[in-house]
């Protein structure tokens, strides 16, 4: 089942891609993608609908982020060896946790703004875990029991805001814009095995990133288990589970960053596709 909100931002409806790709509303159902709604038995009730019963959204209509009333956007730093490599960083021998600030999540096809005194643009693609059941001090072995879905993340960073300003990740992290979510968020039973997913990423056309799932450090089940030791994870929370090698820091012989003007697309296998177009801070307040 896949699982995505449409409308206009902040005011996006449920909705629900039936297997013709055509949008359906799912608003007679349930107000939002969001909370509650994303319990187990939750999910089975709105599986159950036939989507041919339910109204089709017009053509063209703006997808929002796939989740509602984000509780928690959590990321998993250096989950690929290749690039934690390019990154001229240590392999980790725990999952390196940050945040993103909620208030960075947009739609998998809104603009991504370059922030004010920003140089260092950067695109990393990686596969999004959405909380579905409560879980705190969860083991690995029941870590899946708690996961909703999966969708797409472009966990979008500003490499001087996060490594040259006196530390902290999330200053780099968790500007506007910078967590495209979606389109949709893809069910677990449709996704049977997150391991073995391919993902990529494009500028302008240009192939930088590919990868697969498989050669994560630590594997989803490991992620939410982990996460799971430190902080309660409630439903609609979100999992970014790392980025494989090619981001633009990790260019050779020098590092590439985003510029206004410029086009990411990027998925990952089974969960959809995102793309973005790339403006100036300037350039997008006037759009607003």
């Amino acid at each position: 089942m896949k699982l995505l909100r449409y409308g206009a931002p902040g005011a996006e409806k449920p909705g629900l891609l039936d297997t013709d790709g055509r949008i359906r509303d799912l608003s007679a159902h349930v107000v939002d993608l969001a909370d509650d709604v994303l319990l187990p038995a939750r999910l089975d009730a709105l599986r159950a609908i036939d989507p041919g019963s339910l109204p089709l959204v017009p053509l063209g209509t703006r997808i929002g982020p796939c989740v509602g009333h984000v509780g928690k956007l959590i990321c998993i730093g250096l989950n690929y060896s290749d690039h934690a490599r390019e990154s001229n960083m240590p392999i980790p021998a725990e999952p390196v946790v940050f945040f993103k600030a909620t208030s960075a999540i947009v739609g998998p096809d809104d603009p991504v703004e370059i922030p004010r005194g920003a140089t260092k643009v950067d695109w990393e693609v990686e596969l999004g875990v959405v909380v579905g059941a409560p879980a705190r001090y969860v083991s690995v072995e029941r870590a899946l029991d708690h996961v909703a879905g999966y969708c797409v993340v472009n966990d979008v960073s500003e490499r001087a805001f996060q490594l040259e300003r006196g530390g902290q990740w999330d200053k780099g992290k968790g500007c506007d814009t910078f967590g495209p979510i979606g389109p949709w968020m893809v069910t677990c039973d449709e996704i049977p095995d997150p391991q073995a997913l391919d993902l990529w990423l494009e500028v302008d056309g240009r192939r930088y990133q590919s990868g697969n799932t498989t050669t994560m450090i630590f594997d989803v089940a490991t992620i939410v288990s982990y996460v799971s030791q430190f902080m309660s994870l409630q439903p609609g929370d979100i999992i970014s589970t790392g980025t494989p090698p090619g981001v633009g820091m990790g260019q050779r012989p020098d590092p590439v960053y985003l510029r206004a003007g410029q086009t990411m697309r990027l998925g990952v296998q089974g969960l959809g596709v995102q793309c973005q177009r790339v403006l100036a801070f300037d350039a997008l307040e006037l759009t607003r």
